[in-house]
Protein backbone atom coordinates (compact mmCIF):
# COMPACT_ATOMS: atom_id res chain seq x y z
CA UNK A 1 0.00 0.00 0.00
CA UNK A 2 1.03 3.55 -0.67
CA UNK A 3 1.75 5.28 2.08
CA UNK A 4 0.49 9.24 2.70
CA UNK A 5 2.51 11.41 0.57
CA UNK A 6 4.17 14.05 2.73
CA UNK A 7 2.06 17.25 0.93
CA UNK A 8 -1.19 16.16 1.82
CA UNK A 9 -3.33 18.05 3.43
CA UNK A 10 -0.90 21.09 2.68
CA UNK A 11 -1.45 24.47 0.65
CA UNK A 12 0.98 24.56 -2.15
CA UNK A 13 1.07 27.72 -4.53
CA UNK A 14 2.24 27.38 -7.75
CA UNK A 15 3.43 30.39 -9.36
CA UNK A 16 3.31 29.95 -13.35
CA UNK A 17 0.56 28.27 -15.30
CA UNK A 18 2.62 27.30 -18.17
CA UNK A 19 3.57 23.45 -18.92
CA UNK A 20 4.90 22.44 -15.16
CA UNK A 21 2.43 24.90 -13.36
CA UNK A 22 -0.60 22.97 -15.20
CA UNK A 23 1.10 19.51 -14.33
CA UNK A 24 1.31 20.36 -11.19
CA UNK A 25 -2.00 21.68 -10.96
CA UNK A 26 -3.42 18.40 -11.80
CA UNK A 27 -0.59 15.93 -9.85
CA UNK A 28 -0.79 18.19 -6.62
CA UNK A 29 -4.45 17.05 -6.01
CA UNK A 30 -4.21 13.92 -6.58
CA UNK A 31 -1.71 13.10 -3.55
CA UNK A 32 -4.17 15.25 -1.35
CA UNK A 33 -2.23 18.73 -1.61
CA UNK A 34 -4.77 21.91 -1.37
CA UNK A 35 -3.42 23.70 -4.44
CA UNK A 36 -3.56 27.90 -5.20
CA UNK A 37 -2.44 28.77 -8.64
CA UNK A 38 -1.27 32.54 -9.46
CA UNK A 39 0.07 33.66 -12.68
CA UNK A 40 0.19 37.41 -13.83
CA UNK A 41 -1.59 36.68 -16.74
CA UNK A 42 -5.51 36.81 -17.33
CA UNK A 43 -7.39 33.63 -17.61
CA UNK A 44 -8.16 34.43 -21.06
CA UNK A 45 -4.74 35.16 -22.28
CA UNK A 46 -3.99 31.30 -20.72
CA UNK A 47 -6.83 29.59 -22.22
CA UNK A 48 -7.82 28.41 -18.78
CA UNK A 49 -10.76 26.32 -18.47
CA UNK A 50 -11.01 26.23 -14.69
CA UNK A 51 -13.04 23.17 -14.65
CA UNK A 52 -10.66 21.20 -15.69
CA UNK A 53 -8.94 21.66 -12.54
CA UNK A 54 -11.69 20.69 -9.76
CA UNK A 55 -10.37 22.44 -6.53
CA UNK A 56 -7.62 24.07 -7.39
CA UNK A 57 -7.81 28.21 -6.28
CA UNK A 58 -7.14 30.66 -9.08
CA UNK A 59 -5.18 33.81 -8.58
CA UNK A 60 -4.46 35.17 -11.78
CA UNK A 61 -3.71 39.12 -13.30
CA UNK A 62 -1.36 39.59 -10.42
CA UNK A 63 0.11 37.68 -7.36
CA UNK A 64 -1.70 38.63 -4.44
CA UNK A 65 -0.03 38.49 -0.90
CA UNK A 66 -3.10 36.92 0.27
CA UNK A 67 -1.61 33.59 -1.65
CA UNK A 68 0.37 33.04 0.69
CA UNK A 69 -1.72 32.64 3.39
CA UNK A 70 -1.41 28.91 5.09
CA UNK A 71 1.34 28.08 2.44
CA UNK A 72 3.66 25.11 3.31
CA UNK A 73 5.63 24.89 0.17
CA UNK A 74 6.23 27.14 -3.46
CA UNK A 75 6.49 25.24 -6.35
CA UNK A 76 7.97 28.35 -9.08
CA UNK A 77 7.32 27.43 -12.80
CA UNK A 78 11.03 27.62 -14.79
CA UNK A 79 9.92 31.21 -16.50
CA UNK A 80 8.85 33.06 -13.59
CA UNK A 81 11.72 35.34 -11.93
CA UNK A 82 12.69 34.48 -8.39
CA UNK A 83 13.04 38.18 -7.35
CA UNK A 84 9.57 38.87 -7.79
CA UNK A 85 8.62 40.85 -4.50
CA UNK A 86 5.77 38.12 -3.29
CA UNK A 87 8.27 35.21 -3.26
CA UNK A 88 11.05 37.45 -1.56
CA UNK A 89 8.39 37.87 1.02
CA UNK A 90 7.92 33.96 0.94
CA UNK A 91 11.59 33.69 1.51
CA UNK A 92 11.58 35.88 4.40
CA UNK A 93 8.49 33.75 5.88
CA UNK A 94 10.40 30.65 5.72
CA UNK A 95 8.34 28.74 3.08
CA UNK A 96 10.53 26.21 1.64
CA UNK A 97 10.62 26.49 -2.41
CA UNK A 98 10.61 23.49 -4.96
CA UNK A 99 9.28 22.82 -8.55
CA UNK A 100 8.12 20.00 -10.71
CA UNK A 101 11.58 18.52 -11.51
CA UNK A 102 12.41 18.46 -7.66
CA UNK A 103 9.18 16.62 -6.46
CA UNK A 104 9.76 14.21 -9.13
CA UNK A 105 13.00 13.06 -8.20
CA UNK A 106 11.80 12.95 -4.71
CA UNK A 107 9.29 10.51 -5.40
CA UNK A 108 10.18 8.58 -8.64
CA UNK A 109 10.43 4.84 -8.05
CA UNK A 110 12.85 4.39 -10.99
CA UNK A 111 16.36 5.19 -11.79
CA UNK A 112 17.05 8.73 -13.32
CA UNK A 113 19.42 9.85 -15.80
CA UNK A 114 19.95 13.75 -15.50
CA UNK A 115 21.29 16.10 -18.41
CA UNK A 116 21.91 19.46 -18.77
CA UNK A 117 24.24 21.63 -20.03
CA UNK A 118 24.33 24.95 -22.39
CA UNK A 119 23.80 23.08 -25.52
CA UNK A 120 22.88 19.66 -26.74
CA UNK A 121 20.57 18.72 -23.79
CA UNK A 122 17.44 17.52 -25.87
CA UNK A 123 19.37 15.90 -28.58
CA UNK A 124 21.10 14.43 -26.20
CA UNK A 125 18.34 13.37 -24.02
CA UNK A 126 16.53 11.58 -26.81
CA UNK A 127 19.35 9.94 -28.05
CA UNK A 128 19.99 8.49 -24.93
CA UNK A 129 16.48 7.62 -24.41
CA UNK A 130 16.97 5.79 -27.99
CA UNK A 131 19.79 4.10 -26.76
CA UNK A 132 18.84 2.69 -23.42
CA UNK A 133 15.01 1.63 -24.99
CA UNK A 134 16.88 -0.52 -27.96
CA UNK A 135 18.75 -1.89 -25.40
CA UNK A 136 14.94 -3.50 -23.85
CA UNK A 137 14.38 -0.98 -21.00
CA UNK A 138 10.77 1.38 -21.14
CA UNK A 139 11.92 4.66 -21.07
CA UNK A 140 10.66 7.41 -20.00
CA UNK A 141 11.73 10.80 -21.68
CA UNK A 142 11.16 14.43 -20.64
CA UNK A 143 11.80 17.70 -17.77
CA UNK A 144 13.04 20.57 -19.67
CA UNK A 145 12.29 18.79 -23.04
CA UNK A 146 8.66 19.39 -22.93
CA UNK A 147 7.26 16.91 -20.86
CA UNK A 148 6.69 17.16 -17.20
CA UNK A 149 6.91 14.33 -15.99
CA UNK A 150 5.16 14.62 -12.31
CA UNK A 151 2.13 14.24 -14.62
CA UNK A 152 3.47 10.68 -15.38
CA UNK A 153 4.74 9.79 -11.82
CA UNK A 154 1.98 7.04 -11.26
CA UNK A 155 2.82 4.99 -13.97
CA UNK A 156 5.95 4.67 -13.32
CA UNK A 157 7.64 1.54 -12.24
CA UNK A 158 10.92 0.76 -10.46
CA UNK A 159 11.75 -1.45 -13.61
CA UNK A 160 11.71 1.67 -16.06
CA UNK A 161 14.40 4.02 -16.87
CA UNK A 162 13.95 8.11 -16.80
CA UNK A 163 15.84 10.09 -18.76
CA UNK A 164 15.36 14.13 -17.32
CA UNK A 165 16.90 17.35 -19.34
CA UNK A 166 17.39 19.71 -16.76
CA UNK A 167 17.61 23.37 -17.49
CA UNK A 168 19.00 25.78 -14.94
CA UNK A 169 15.91 27.33 -13.75
CA UNK A 170 15.10 23.83 -12.79
CA UNK A 171 17.96 23.64 -10.86
CA UNK A 172 18.33 26.46 -9.16
CA UNK A 173 16.04 25.20 -6.73
CA UNK A 174 16.62 21.57 -6.41
CA UNK A 175 17.93 20.42 -3.51
CA UNK A 176 18.46 16.79 -4.93
CA UNK A 177 20.25 14.83 -8.21
CA UNK A 178 20.00 11.87 -10.22
CA UNK A 179 21.55 8.97 -9.60
CA UNK A 180 23.19 9.55 -13.37
CA UNK A 181 24.09 13.37 -13.81
CA UNK A 182 25.52 14.51 -17.15
CA UNK A 183 26.82 18.15 -17.60
CA UNK A 184 27.66 18.39 -21.69
CA UNK A 185 29.41 22.01 -21.33
CA UNK A 186 28.78 25.32 -19.63
CA UNK A 187 29.40 28.48 -21.54
CA UNK A 188 27.44 31.79 -20.76
CA UNK A 189 23.60 31.55 -21.60
CA UNK A 190 20.57 33.11 -19.43
CA UNK A 191 22.29 35.72 -18.29
CA UNK A 192 19.32 37.73 -18.08
CA UNK A 193 17.73 35.69 -15.85
CA UNK A 194 20.87 34.68 -13.51
CA UNK A 195 22.84 38.06 -13.76
CA UNK A 196 26.38 36.54 -14.30
CA UNK A 197 27.81 33.42 -15.56
CA UNK A 198 28.88 32.39 -12.05
CA UNK A 199 25.40 32.22 -10.80
CA UNK A 200 24.08 30.52 -13.84
CA UNK A 201 27.61 27.82 -13.43
CA UNK A 202 26.49 27.13 -10.01
CA UNK A 203 22.70 26.21 -10.71
CA UNK A 204 24.09 24.35 -13.59
CA UNK A 205 26.38 22.17 -10.85
CA UNK A 206 23.53 21.40 -8.76
CA UNK A 207 22.88 18.64 -10.33
CA UNK A 208 26.50 16.85 -9.09
CA UNK A 209 25.94 18.71 -5.54
CA UNK A 210 23.72 16.14 -4.19
CA UNK A 211 24.85 13.09 -5.68
CA UNK A 212 25.78 9.90 -3.48
CA UNK A 213 29.54 8.08 -3.99
CA UNK A 214 27.56 5.10 -5.66
CA UNK A 215 26.37 7.23 -8.30
CA UNK A 216 27.72 8.41 -11.50
CA UNK A 217 28.91 11.96 -13.06
CA UNK A 218 29.33 12.26 -17.12
CA UNK A 219 31.66 15.53 -18.25
CA UNK A 220 32.53 16.95 -21.07
CA UNK A 221 35.96 16.93 -21.33
CA UNK A 222 36.69 18.99 -24.32
CA UNK A 223 34.67 21.84 -22.54
CA UNK A 224 36.34 24.37 -19.35
CA UNK A 225 33.00 24.50 -17.66
CA UNK A 226 32.00 21.34 -17.43
CA UNK A 227 36.12 19.58 -17.02
CA UNK A 228 35.89 21.88 -14.13
CA UNK A 229 33.14 20.43 -12.20
CA UNK A 230 35.59 17.47 -11.54
CA UNK A 231 36.21 17.92 -7.66
CA UNK A 232 32.32 18.02 -7.37
CA UNK A 233 32.27 14.43 -8.39
CA UNK A 234 31.53 12.40 -5.52
CA UNK A 235 31.08 9.08 -6.97
CA UNK A 236 32.10 7.91 -10.47
CA UNK A 237 33.41 9.78 -12.99
CA UNK A 238 33.04 9.26 -16.80
CA UNK A 239 34.15 11.99 -19.84
CA UNK A 240 34.02 11.87 -23.54
CA UNK A 241 36.04 13.86 -25.88
CA UNK A 242 36.38 14.70 -29.42
CA UNK A 243 40.31 14.83 -28.86
CA UNK A 244 41.07 13.02 -25.38
CA UNK A 245 41.39 9.34 -25.26
CA UNK A 246 39.18 9.07 -21.69
CA UNK A 247 40.29 5.87 -19.90
CA UNK A 248 36.25 5.94 -19.08
CA UNK A 249 33.81 6.90 -21.26
CA UNK A 250 33.90 7.65 -24.74
CA UNK A 251 36.18 9.22 -27.72
CA UNK A 252 37.10 9.81 -30.92
CA UNK A 253 39.88 7.45 -32.16
CA UNK A 254 40.59 8.56 -35.87
CA UNK A 255 36.83 8.73 -37.11
CA UNK A 256 35.83 5.91 -35.08
CA UNK A 257 33.53 6.45 -31.39
CA UNK A 258 35.23 4.32 -29.03
CA UNK A 259 33.26 3.73 -25.42
CA UNK A 260 36.06 2.30 -22.77
CA UNK A 261 36.44 1.47 -18.81
CA UNK A 262 33.06 2.01 -17.14
CA UNK A 263 31.36 3.08 -19.93
CA UNK A 264 31.35 -0.52 -21.63
CA UNK A 265 29.61 -3.46 -20.74
CA UNK A 266 32.85 -4.96 -20.18
CA UNK A 267 35.76 -2.61 -19.10
CA UNK A 268 37.51 -2.85 -22.38
CA UNK A 269 37.50 -0.44 -25.21
CA UNK A 270 35.14 -1.29 -27.92
CA UNK A 271 33.64 0.59 -31.42
CA UNK A 272 30.56 2.04 -31.42
CA UNK A 273 30.37 3.31 -34.76
CA UNK A 274 32.19 5.30 -37.61
CA UNK A 275 31.61 9.12 -37.51
CA UNK A 276 29.77 8.84 -40.84
CA UNK A 277 26.95 6.64 -39.72
CA UNK A 278 25.79 9.51 -37.09
CA UNK A 279 22.90 11.41 -39.27
CA UNK A 280 23.82 14.46 -37.59
CA UNK A 281 25.88 17.29 -39.11
CA UNK A 282 28.45 19.22 -37.17
CA UNK A 283 30.88 18.32 -34.61
CA UNK A 284 28.47 19.10 -31.32
CA UNK A 285 26.13 16.53 -32.63
CA UNK A 286 29.52 13.79 -32.63
CA UNK A 287 29.60 15.00 -29.28
CA UNK A 288 26.20 14.87 -28.25
CA UNK A 289 26.66 11.11 -29.48
CA UNK A 290 29.63 10.79 -27.65
CA UNK A 291 27.73 11.92 -24.72
CA UNK A 292 24.99 9.95 -25.27
CA UNK A 293 27.29 6.76 -25.08
CA UNK A 294 28.84 7.67 -22.23
CA UNK A 295 25.84 8.05 -20.35
CA UNK A 296 23.99 5.14 -21.71
CA UNK A 297 27.32 3.17 -20.39
CA UNK A 298 27.09 3.96 -17.29
CA UNK A 299 24.08 1.62 -16.58
CA UNK A 300 25.34 -1.06 -14.38
CA UNK A 301 27.07 1.42 -12.22
CA UNK A 302 24.96 3.69 -10.61
CA UNK A 303 21.68 1.92 -12.40
CA UNK A 304 21.79 -1.15 -11.05
CA UNK A 305 21.30 -2.70 -14.67
CA UNK A 306 23.17 -4.75 -17.19
CA UNK A 307 25.37 -2.22 -19.38
CA UNK A 308 24.52 -1.65 -22.94
CA UNK A 309 26.34 -3.47 -25.35
CA UNK A 310 28.07 -0.98 -28.24
CA UNK A 311 25.86 -2.89 -31.09
CA UNK A 312 22.90 -1.46 -29.42
CA UNK A 313 24.66 2.06 -29.09
CA UNK A 314 25.37 1.92 -32.66
CA UNK A 315 22.15 0.76 -34.32
CA UNK A 316 20.17 3.67 -32.07
CA UNK A 317 23.07 6.22 -33.46
CA UNK A 318 22.32 4.93 -36.66
CA UNK A 319 18.43 4.78 -36.31
CA UNK A 320 17.91 8.63 -34.84
CA UNK A 321 16.35 11.04 -36.66
CA UNK A 322 17.69 14.73 -36.16
CA UNK A 323 15.06 16.78 -33.76
CA UNK A 324 12.50 19.35 -35.38
CA UNK A 325 14.30 22.82 -35.16
CA UNK A 326 17.92 21.79 -34.89
CA UNK A 327 19.98 21.94 -37.99
CA UNK A 328 16.74 20.96 -39.46
CA UNK A 329 16.30 20.80 -43.41
CA UNK A 330 13.24 22.41 -44.33
CA UNK A 331 13.04 22.33 -47.99
CA UNK A 332 15.23 21.96 -51.07
CA UNK A 333 13.93 25.37 -53.83
CA UNK A 334 16.17 26.21 -57.06
CA UNK A 335 19.43 24.11 -55.60
CA UNK A 336 18.91 26.15 -52.27
CA UNK A 337 18.70 24.31 -48.74
CA UNK A 338 16.45 25.94 -46.14
CA UNK A 339 17.57 25.10 -42.39
CA UNK A 340 15.47 25.32 -39.79
CA UNK A 341 18.00 26.08 -36.47
CA UNK A 342 15.40 28.11 -34.19
CA UNK A 343 16.72 26.40 -31.06
CA UNK A 344 20.06 28.54 -31.24
CA UNK A 345 18.86 31.20 -28.76
CA UNK A 346 22.47 32.27 -27.49
CA UNK A 347 25.71 33.08 -29.59
CA UNK A 348 27.49 29.32 -28.87
CA UNK A 349 24.25 27.68 -30.83
CA UNK A 350 24.83 30.10 -33.40
CA UNK A 351 28.98 29.05 -33.79
CA UNK A 352 28.15 25.55 -33.74
CA UNK A 353 25.62 25.67 -36.70
CA UNK A 354 27.93 27.85 -38.44
CA UNK A 355 31.33 25.21 -37.91
CA UNK A 356 28.45 22.83 -39.17
CA UNK A 357 28.53 24.11 -42.81
CA UNK A 358 30.99 24.42 -45.45
CA UNK A 359 28.46 25.57 -48.53
CA UNK A 360 28.13 29.19 -49.04
CA UNK A 361 25.34 31.04 -46.11
CA UNK A 362 22.62 32.96 -45.70
CA UNK A 363 22.38 33.79 -42.40
CA UNK A 364 19.12 34.54 -40.68
CA UNK A 365 19.84 36.04 -37.15
CA UNK A 366 17.38 38.43 -34.69
CA UNK A 367 15.75 37.86 -31.98
CA UNK A 368 15.61 38.81 -27.86
CA UNK A 369 18.97 39.30 -26.57
CA UNK A 370 19.92 37.72 -23.12
CA UNK A 371 22.80 39.93 -22.15
CA UNK A 372 25.50 37.78 -23.95
CA UNK A 373 28.79 38.52 -25.48
CA UNK A 374 28.23 38.35 -29.27
CA UNK A 375 31.54 39.23 -30.90
CA UNK A 376 33.35 35.83 -31.36
CA UNK A 377 29.77 34.92 -33.56
CA UNK A 378 29.46 38.09 -35.48
CA UNK A 379 33.30 37.11 -36.47
CA UNK A 380 32.30 33.91 -36.96
CA UNK A 381 29.09 34.67 -39.06
CA UNK A 382 31.22 37.03 -41.64
CA UNK A 383 34.13 34.61 -42.40
CA UNK A 384 31.57 31.78 -43.31
CA UNK A 385 28.23 33.81 -44.48
CA UNK A 386 28.01 35.54 -47.89
CA UNK A 387 25.06 37.27 -46.73
CA UNK A 388 24.03 38.18 -43.11
CA UNK A 389 19.87 39.26 -42.68
CA UNK A 390 19.10 40.63 -39.50
CA UNK A 391 15.63 40.71 -38.29
CA UNK A 392 13.68 42.10 -35.59
CA UNK A 393 12.70 45.16 -33.79
CA UNK A 394 14.89 47.71 -32.77
CA UNK A 395 15.93 48.14 -28.72
CA UNK A 396 18.05 47.87 -25.65
CA UNK A 397 17.18 44.29 -25.53
CA UNK A 398 17.14 43.43 -29.20
CA UNK A 399 19.85 41.16 -31.25
CA UNK A 400 19.49 43.67 -33.91
CA UNK A 401 20.62 46.42 -32.22
CA UNK A 402 23.44 44.99 -30.62
CA UNK A 403 24.74 43.39 -33.84
CA UNK A 404 24.13 46.46 -35.87
CA UNK A 405 26.03 48.48 -33.54
CA UNK A 406 28.84 45.59 -33.40
CA UNK A 407 29.19 45.59 -37.03
CA UNK A 408 29.32 49.32 -37.06
CA UNK A 409 32.04 49.30 -34.99
CA UNK A 410 33.65 47.04 -37.68
CA UNK A 411 33.11 48.81 -40.18
CA UNK A 412 31.36 46.41 -42.11
CA UNK A 413 29.50 47.78 -45.36
CA UNK A 414 25.56 47.26 -46.35
CA UNK A 415 26.58 45.61 -49.19
CA UNK A 416 26.64 42.19 -47.19
CA UNK A 417 23.99 42.56 -44.62
CA UNK A 418 20.23 43.23 -44.43
CA UNK A 419 17.92 44.45 -42.00
CA UNK A 420 14.29 43.24 -41.87
CA UNK A 421 11.55 44.18 -39.64
CA UNK A 422 9.85 40.63 -39.30
CA UNK A 423 11.10 37.15 -40.27
CA UNK A 424 8.48 36.91 -42.33
CA UNK A 425 10.37 39.98 -44.17
CA UNK A 426 13.54 37.97 -43.40
CA UNK A 427 12.77 34.65 -45.51
CA UNK A 428 11.44 36.75 -48.30
CA UNK A 429 15.12 38.88 -48.13
CA UNK A 430 16.98 35.77 -48.09
CA UNK A 431 14.76 34.34 -50.94
CA UNK A 432 16.10 37.30 -53.09
CA UNK A 433 19.88 37.07 -52.50
CA UNK A 434 20.41 33.24 -52.36
CA UNK A 435 21.53 31.58 -55.07
CA UNK A 436 22.18 27.74 -55.82
CA UNK A 437 24.34 25.83 -53.87
CA UNK A 438 23.36 28.22 -50.78
CA UNK A 439 22.28 27.42 -47.68
CA UNK A 440 19.77 29.41 -45.97
CA UNK A 441 20.51 28.82 -42.25
CA UNK A 442 17.83 30.27 -39.52
CA UNK A 443 20.25 30.18 -36.64
CA UNK A 444 19.04 33.64 -35.07
CA UNK A 445 21.05 33.68 -31.65
CA UNK A 446 18.56 35.26 -29.64
CA UNK A 447 15.46 34.28 -28.09
CA UNK A 448 11.65 34.31 -29.37
CA UNK A 449 10.45 36.28 -27.37
CA UNK A 450 10.39 39.18 -28.70
CA UNK A 451 7.89 37.91 -31.07
CA UNK A 452 6.60 34.19 -30.53
CA UNK A 453 5.67 31.92 -27.75
CA UNK A 454 8.87 30.19 -28.01
CA UNK A 455 11.48 28.98 -30.35
CA UNK A 456 9.36 25.91 -31.43
CA UNK A 457 6.79 28.70 -32.54
CA UNK A 458 9.81 30.90 -34.32
CA UNK A 459 10.83 27.57 -36.02
CA UNK A 460 7.29 26.23 -37.47
CA UNK A 461 6.70 29.77 -38.77
CA UNK A 462 9.88 29.38 -40.42
CA UNK A 463 9.25 26.36 -42.18
CA UNK A 464 5.71 27.90 -43.22
CA UNK A 465 6.74 30.87 -44.71
CA UNK A 466 9.55 28.18 -46.61
CA UNK A 467 6.78 26.62 -47.66
CA UNK A 468 4.92 29.66 -49.39
CA UNK A 469 8.22 30.16 -50.78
Amino acid sequence: MVGRDSLAGKKVVVFGFGRQGRALARWLPSVGAEVAVTDSRSAKALGLRRRDYPGVRFYLGRHPDEVLIGARCICVSGGVPLDLPILQVARKRGIPFSNDAQLFLERCPAPIIGITGSAGKTTTSALVAKIVERAGYKVWLGGNIGNPLIAELSKISANDIVVMELSSFQLELMTASPQVAAVLNLTPNHLDRHGAFERYARAKAKILRYQRESDVAVLGWDDAGSKSLEPMVKGELLAFSLYEMAPDGAFMLGSRLIVAGSASFDASPHVVCERGDIPLRGDHNVLNALAACAIAGSMGLAIDRPGVVPDVMRRAICEFKPIEHRLENVRALGGVTWVNDSIATAPERLLAALASYEEPLVLLIGGADKDLPWEAAILAALQKARHIVIFGEDGEKQVATKVMNLLDKMGVGEARISRARTLADAVQRAAEVAKAGDVVLLSPGGTSYDAYKDFAERGDHFRQLVSQL
